[in-house]
Parts: structure tokens; C-alpha cells; sequence
């Protein structure tokens, strides 16, 4: 009887699919401005692993992961390399495909991409406005939060002490066009220079949380089984796909939530983050190291747990 860790409910449960013999799950992707670096590469590992297992299992499993090729960090990037924001994100993603080749990670049923679904996005924006969950200000759009009886349950937290974290979040201009501090942003109003895409609100890109509720339901229909990514993405990004997709469609929109732990770089056990600037790309370690070393260290721990790359946890799978 397969058990599975459900971040929903904090708790094993018994896993029972919709279909009998079919798994749809659906894992967050990379934003496609750089190389994946270590951390990431355990997500996709990871996941790659669970599937495996589930079809060995004998189930047929519909693997759905994103990209991100709308966003800050890739018009950043775009406007430094001299290139346009659709040339920089094929250029990582056909670098993604390369590294994740080399760790024998399957590709996915399918790779969908936000400048692909951006039809889907703006009707998929639209039916929120229009079912009262999100209103439009100044050219953006905003979900409104506090409609969402249920929010907060996927990360644990009471909607008032979320309100009074994302006051201290916002500037004096984002207060003002929101109704609630809590409120998350659907659609961008463009800034000069931006990509942007024509929609009832006006020119504009959407907001990161969205595209993953409109490609999840768009390829794997309403309800999936199974929904993951990193612990890092619980809150805000999970919580707000929960909120968005079941005001649209009145279902629960994942079963089982599964999350993995963070890769740790140094003594005190910080995250690896690009933000943070404490990273390994893959791109870089698997020109130093076997992939299979490397595929190796990075299933060396429980998915949910925290991983501690160092030259001597390296070491260690090597000689394992």
C-alpha cells in the first residue's frame, strides 16, 4: 500500500489516484534566465524519481512541468546579454534539457511554456474578474485573497498574520491600487521595454502565480492527482495556485501536495539560492563530475529533508 507525505494535511495518507491506472501530476519548472544549479536540480531529481516509481508501480503517469519565460529576472537578463527575453529563455531551456539529460532524468509528457498559453492565461484571468474573485486597478489585476475562505491551509498560517507580513511587503504605490494588502497580482500592466500581450486590462504580462494554475488545469485537467515542487514554493506560490484554480473551477485542485527539502551550502545551513549567491550550477559540477555521482548525491537523503552539498558529501557518493 504506497503511502505518500501530503503538505496539505501533514500527514502519510494512502495513495488513491482518480483513475485507476493513471497519475496526473504536475511539478513547478525552472525560470529560465540561467543554468539550474544544484538546488534546483534536486527538485527535478526528485520528482524524477517518485514517477519512475509510480510507473514501476504500473501506473501510466502524465508528468506536466513548466517553464517560466515571462519574467523580471529574464527581461534582466535579455537587456545584459543583448538578446531578446524568447531568445534567452531557449537558450536555458534547450541548457536545462542538456543537464537533466546527463542526470538520466525522463523528459516530461510535456514542457509547456507561458508565452504558449497566454490566450489561456488572459481567459483564464477573465473568468476570475468575472466570478467576483479578482478586480482590475490601474491597468493590473489583483485576486482577492480574503474571498478564499480556505487560505493559508496548504502553509499553515491565519490570514491576519499573512495580511500583516505583506503590509510590511508593499510601497506606497501597491497600497494603493490593491484593496487588501494580501491581494497577489494576476496581470502586470506593461512598463516600457517589457514584453507585453494585449488583454481586456490593457497591455500587460501576467503575474508569476497564474501561469501554473492555467498549464496544470490546461494539460491535466481540474483535479490532479498529484502537485509538487520545492519547499520554498509552499507560500506564496502554492497557496496562491490553490486559491486561484479552485475559484475557477469549484474542485480541489490537487490531491497530494509533495515537497522537497533545500540543498544547504556552508556551516550554518543556508539555503542555496541564486539570490543569496551561494550556488552551484549543474552546468558547471557535471563538467567536474560523473552525472551519475551527481544523481547519486543528490538522492542520497529523503526528498523532504535537507541536503548538504560539500566536497565531502561529494566524495561520499562517489565512493558509494
Amino acid at each position: 500500500m504506497l503511502k505518500l507525505y501530503n503538505t496539505l494535511t501533514n500527514q502519510k495518507e494512502v495513495f488513491y489516484p482518480n483513475s485507476d491506472h493513471i497519475v496526473n501530476m504536475y511539478v513547478c519548472g525552472p525560470t529560465v534566465y540561467n543554468y539550474i544549479h544544484i538546488g534546483n536540480a534536486r527538485s527535478v531529481v526528485a520528482f524524477d524519481v517518485i514517477r519512475r516509481f509510480l510507473e514501476y508501480c504500473g501506473y501510466q503517469v502524465n508528468f506536466v512541468s513548466n517553464f517560466t519565460d515571462v519574467d523580471d529576472k529574464i527581461i534582466k537578463r535579455a537587456n545584459e546579454e543583448g538578446l531578446t527575453s524568447q531568445e534567452v529563455a531557449d537558450k536555458y531551456i534547450l541548457a536545462f534539457y542538456k543537464d537533466i539529460d546527463r542526470l538520466h532524468v525522463k523528459r516530461a509528457t510535456a514542457n509547456p511554456r507561458v508565452m504558449e498559453n497566454m490566450e489561456a492565461i488572459i481567459a483564464f484571468v477573465s473568468d476570475l474578474v468575472d466570478k467576483g474573485y479578482a478586480y482590475e486597478s490601474e491597468g493590473d489585476v489583483y485576486y482577492r485573497t480574503r474571498q478564499f475562505s480556505t487560505y493559508g491551509q496548504l502553509s499553515d498560517q491565519s490570514i491576519d498574520d499573512l495580511r500583516t507580513g505583506a503590509s510590511e511587503r508593499l510601497n506606497d504605490s501597491e497600497q494603493t491600487k490593491k484593496e487588501d494588502s494580501l491581494d497577489f497580482s494576476l496581470w502586470k500592466k506593461a512598463k516600457a521595454g517589457e514584453p507585453a500581450w494585449k488583454s481586456p486590462w490593457g497591455m500587460g504580462r501576467p503575474g508569476w502565480h497564474i501561469e501554473c494554475s492555467v498549464m496544470a488545469t490546461k494539460y491535466l485537467g481540474d483535479q490532479l492527482d498529484i502537485h509538487g515542487g520545492g519547499a520554498d514554493l509552499i507560500f506564496p506560490h502554492h497557496e496562491n495556485e490553490i486559491a486561484q484554480s479552485e475559484a475557477k473551477t469549484g474542485k480541489k485542485f490537487a490531491n497530494y501536495w509533495l515537497h522537497n527539502g533545500f540543498v544547504t551550502m556552508g556551516d550554518k545551513g543556508e539555503k542555496m539560492s541564486k539570490s543569496l549567491g551561494n550556488f552551484v550550477l549543474v552546468h558547471d559540477l557535471l563538467e567536474q563530475e560523473d552525472p551519475q555521482v551527481v544523481r547519486f548525491f543528490l538522492s542520497s537523503a529523503h526528498y523532504r529533508a535537507p541536503l548538504k552539498f560539500s566536497e565531502k558529501n561529494i566524495d561520499e557518493a562517489r565512493r558509494n
